[in-house]
């Protein structure tokens, strides 16, 4: 099974938020799609190597990622609006987080930034960081802890956050190569739709 089908991913705007694989998951879900296919950000992205890069399109043929440069040498948030290139594609794919490229999350007030008329939201959890103190795996962990009361990234410590955020239409567990019974036990713990897999490995271990 592909991760787009997996996720059920539909044309128009999906935004990829959360932590622990938000970019690889862009890019392996763009791959899939192969055409009329728009990469963006609401947030800072690096650009990246494998796919052209412009700041205005007028027409898509294949992948194209579109954003503003910045000083950081990051890209930012494209010069058409998020409806306007949804016009253009059939898919665009935002990567609307960010994460200190930490496997876990929890939000500030205002994170995440999700365009508005998305046709989803994918909300990524690393599993690689379960089990784990909250403060070498988690972003935001004193957010975490405010939430939780864990100083441990438990499933069920990451599973309460999670509900109490809300964030998100579809949870994808990614890492689950690294950490199999702990995405597991997380993926049990929560209210459907969720995905456990690995983009790094290609696969999609169960959907829940």
């Amino acid at each position: 099974m592909s991760f787009v089908e997996a996720l059920g991913i539909s044309k128009g705007i999906t935004a990829i938020i959360g932590s622990g694989g938000k970019t690889s998951l862009l890019y392996a879900l763009a791959e899939e799609l192969q055409d009329s296919v728009i990469l963006c950000t609401t947030t800072q992205i690096f650009p990246p190597e494998h796919i052209p890069v412009v700041q205005r399109v007028q027409q898509v043929q294949g992948i194209v990622c579109v954003g503003t440069p910045c000083p950081n040498g990051k890209l930012g948030t494209p010069q058409q609006t998020i409806d306007q290139l949804a016009e253009i594609a059939d898919f665009v794919l935002v990567e609307a987080d960010g994460s200190k490229h930490l496997p876990l999350k929890a939000h500030a007030s205002y994170e995440p930034v999700i365009p508005e008329n998305c046709t989803q939201v994918i909300l990524v959890v690393g599993a690689s960081g379960l089990n784990r103190p909250i403060g070498e795996t988690v972003h935001r962990s004193e957010i975490f802890y405010a939430l939780t009361g864990s100083e441990i990234a438990t499933p069920d410590a990451v599973a309460v956050a999670l509900q109490k955020e809300h964030y998100g239409n579809r949870v994808f567990i990614n890492q689950a190569d690294a950490a199999p019974e702990e995405a597991q036990t997380l993926a049990k713990l929560l209210p459907s739709p969720v995905c456990v897999g690995s983009v790094k490995e290609g696969e999609i271990l169960c959907l829940y």
